[in-house]
């Protein structure tokens, strides 16, 4: 059985241009770019764990990192007040095989 998967908003403010490089293409594995340090993933419990701890690899004290879950409802209201290519629906729902 499949791990359940939640939106999660990953932000982050590095101060070292190649500690950014390297998180920006280490996020770019695992989500989509929202806007310039913001990135959206579509993760379960375990790959959120694994990106948390590669990050952390990355990162120094001096760095800022934050993880942000969203609800299903909160992803639901997205499209209500915001441009309606803001927030692209995919990775949700299931697929039946």
């Amino acid at each position: 059985m499949a791990e359940p998967k939640h939106w999660y908003l990953i932000c982050y403010d590095i101060r070292c241009q190649k500690r950014w490089r390297k998180a920006y293409k280490l996020l770019g594995g695992y989500g989509e770019r929202v806007q310039y340090s913001i990135f959206r993933c579509w993760l379960s419990q375990r790959s959120r764990e694994k990106l948390r701890w590669q990050l952390e690899q990355i990162l120094t004290a001096e760095d800022e990192l934050l993880f942000v879950r969203l609800s299903e409802q909160c992803v639901r209201g997205l499209s209500v007040y915001n441009r309606e290519d803001a927030w692209s629906p995919q990775g949700e729902g299931y697929r039946i095989i």
